[in-house]
């Protein structure tokens, strides 16, 4: 089974806007690696829409 190309691009997309990292350097990353920073991302974003 091969993880959805969009799904791919969106979170490559997501983890460049944030920490700013070179494409090639996020598709470097293990899926789960990806998943752990994105949701560290979302996390962040969370607390900072927060106030905290």
């Amino acid at each position: 089974m091969t993880y959805a190309a969009d799904r791919l691009l969106e979170e490559v997309a997501y983890v460049a806007y944030h920490f700013h990292w070179p494409r090639e350097e996020i598709l470097d990353l293990e899926h789960q690696e990806r998943r752990r920073w994105v949701d560290q991302i979302a996390r962040i974003n969370t607390r900072v829409n927060e106030g905290r």
